[in-house]
């Protein structure tokens, strides 16, 4: 089952959906179908990697910066 990020074109809600099958999102704001689809961001898992090359471990977990952990100087969310 795929989760989907979109955005409301009526009331400008962010959100993340489940869709099943041929089921299509609604907003859970305001319940409007006319939403527009956003590109995800997914991590990576690095583990096991042992070629020893650089990896990016991703964007930031609690920004979404994709310079990585830290680089939007956000303080820790612990």
């Amino acid at each position: 089952m795929p989760i989907f990020e979109y955005v409301c074109e009526s009331c400008h809600h962010r959100f993340e959906a489940l869709v099943y099958g041929r089921e299509k999102a609604a907003c859970p704001k305001c319940e409007s179908r006319k939403l527009v689809p956003q590109l995800s961001v997914f991590a990576v898992s690095t583990k096991g990697a042992s070629s020893g090359a650089s990896v990016s471990s991703g964007p930031c977990g609690t920004c979404g910066d994709p310079r990585g952990a830290g680089a939007c100087s956000l303080g820790d969310s612990d």
